[in-house]
């Protein structure tokens, strides 16, 4: 495996609970791997009062937690820890950046990341006084963790604000969705392979399910979920960005802005929901207490932070189409929420019946072909189609093709922060939102907003442990369809 460019890579928010339980855990193992050069550095930055050997005790502790027992060896942690700086740095007062400047200084010619792990009203604020310190250099790059913004016009004055600073190819939107195994093997799926090409239309799917559930309540992030939503938290990038990969048109090649191009012109196709339009195609749900794993949760309105009176979504179901020719008429259902009855994220791709059974009742039901693309808890491929069961007389059942991505290379899959701060090292931006892409996804997202608001009515209770409102089965009933729960 080739080893990147020298690097320092600045990363801001180094003591919260993405860079110890995701970010810094990932970087180990990709210098573990041989990917990081040996002048590759690392430095940390927090508005804690910390020196290095506090800091690196920290990351001891949280690899303890975040690491298998057999990926701890003390020469790969003494390599690693090597890599480590650590500068204190509070973005309100500018206290530090000097520090910063100091441990930079004489690098100009690395490549320098800074990775915005932070709330976003920091991040305006942060890249200008990067650039008030002349931090800035033409080999510089910024990482944005979601959400870029509220609604479109805070996600224009973001960009706007951070692109008077840093190129749009020096800017990484990251959506670590992007990043997973399963979502890559879906691009080699689609377009690697001559077998599904064909049937990936109108004339052959019957309708395409995203479903993205979670077991976990709010937990600590109730002020910020609150004013958040399912549909900002989950809808608006990491489901838009999967539908974007399922019904995008072949790019001319793998390269960023042929990939992005065709991603953008399905969130320009996306059918418009606004007014009435919204309220019978969106399902809006709240967790109220119930049972996860046999254990009894709270409800929503219980969990500490949030107001009693709280009308945030806490579940999000809905129908929408693209307005092209390979998908016109196809319906596509999104589905996520918190306190659902297991955790899971996948694609299902529904085909249309056979046109003519032979077979009839006597031989068994006929069932559709189903394309399964799981992308957690586990990641893998399952192609549902119909089959003889052994013995004298023909009787059909359903079996399916398994593509378990583990087992079939027997190795240990990079986790999607190691895909993408790889790409981020090296330049890569496929994997990451183009400022055009945002808009569009808040342009979409906007008329539901304001749609639901203008309604005024609070979203429908759901018990904890289940899959949500009813009316969310409802909405696909409707069209004689049913969410597809087998895990």
């Amino acid at each position: 495996m080739k080893t990147t460019n020298p690097f320092d890579l600045v990363l801001f928010g180094a003591t919260g609970d993405l860079a110890m339980s995701k970010l810094l855990p990932a970087l180990y193992r990709r210098d573990r791997a041989g990917q990081l050069p040996a002048d590759g550095r690392i430095i940390a930055t927090a508005r804690r009062a910390l020196d290095r050997e506090s800091f690196i005790a920290r990351i001891d502790a949280a690899f303890e937690q975040y690491l298998e027992v057999d990926e701890r060896t003390a020469a790969d942690w003494d390599r690693f820890v090597a890599r480590l700086e650590f500068v204190s740095v509070d973005a309100d007062t500018a206290a530090g950046f000097d520090d910063m400047a100091a441990v930079l200084r004489g690098r100009e010619d690395h490549n320098r990341v800074f990775y915005l792990a932070v709330a976003p009203a920091y991040f305006v604020g942060i890249c200008q006084t990067l650039n008030q310190h002349g931090l800035v250099t033409d080999r510089s790059r910024v990482v944005l963790e979601k959400p870029l913004g509220h609604d479109l016009e805070s996600a224009r004055a973001i960009s706007e604000q951070i692109g008077a600073i840093f190129s749009e190819d020096a800017i990484y939107r990251i959506d670590h969705y992007l990043g997973k195994e399963t979502v890559q093997n879906l691009i080699a799926l689609r377009f690697g392979n001559m077998l599904f090409e064909p049937l990936w239309r109108r004339e052959w799917v019957r309708d395409v399910q995203i479903s993205v559930s979670e077991q976990l309540g709010v937990g600590g992030r109730a002020d910020f979920y609150d004013r958040t939503g399912a549909l900002r938290d989950m809808v608006q990038n990491h489901m838009l960005q999967l539908l974007c990969i399922i019904a995008m048109e072949p790019p001319t090649d793998i390269g960023a802005d042929a990939v992005r191009d065709e991603k953008l012109k399905v969130l320009r196709a996306l059918k418009r929901l606004e007014g009435q339009d919204v309220l019978r195609n969106t399902v809006r749900g709240q967790y109220r207490a119930g049972a996860i794993a046999g254990q009894p949760v709270q409800g929503y309105l219980e969990e500490e932070g949030v107001p009693a009176d709280s009308r945030t979504e806490t579940f999000v179901a809905m129908r929408t189409e693209l307005q092209n020719w390979r998908w016109a008429g196809v319906p596509f259902y999104l589905r996520t929420g918190k306190r659902l009855q297991e955790r899971g994220a996948e694609i299902v791709v529904n085909f249309r019946d056979v046109p003519h059974s032979i077979f009839g009742v006597t031989y068994g039901a006929g069932q559709p072909n189903r394309l399964v693309i799981q992308l957690q808890p586990d990641e893998g491929v399952k192609l549902h189609m119909m089959a003889k069961s052994p013995g004298d007389r023909m009787q059909l059942r359903p079996v399916a093709l398994n593509l378990d991505f583990a087992e079939a290379f027997r190795q240990r899959p990079p986790d999607a922060y190691e895909r993408l701060l790889m790409d981020v090292l090296r330049g890569r931006l496929t994997l990451f939102m183009r400022r055009d892409e945002l808009y569009a996804a808040w342009s979409w997202i906007e008329p539901i907003l304001e749609a639901w608001n203008d309604a005024g009515d609070a979203p429908k209770p759901y018990t904890a442990g289940t899959w949500g409102p009813a009316a969310s089965s409802a909405l696909l009933a409707r069209e004689d369809a049913t969410w597809h729960e087998e895990r």
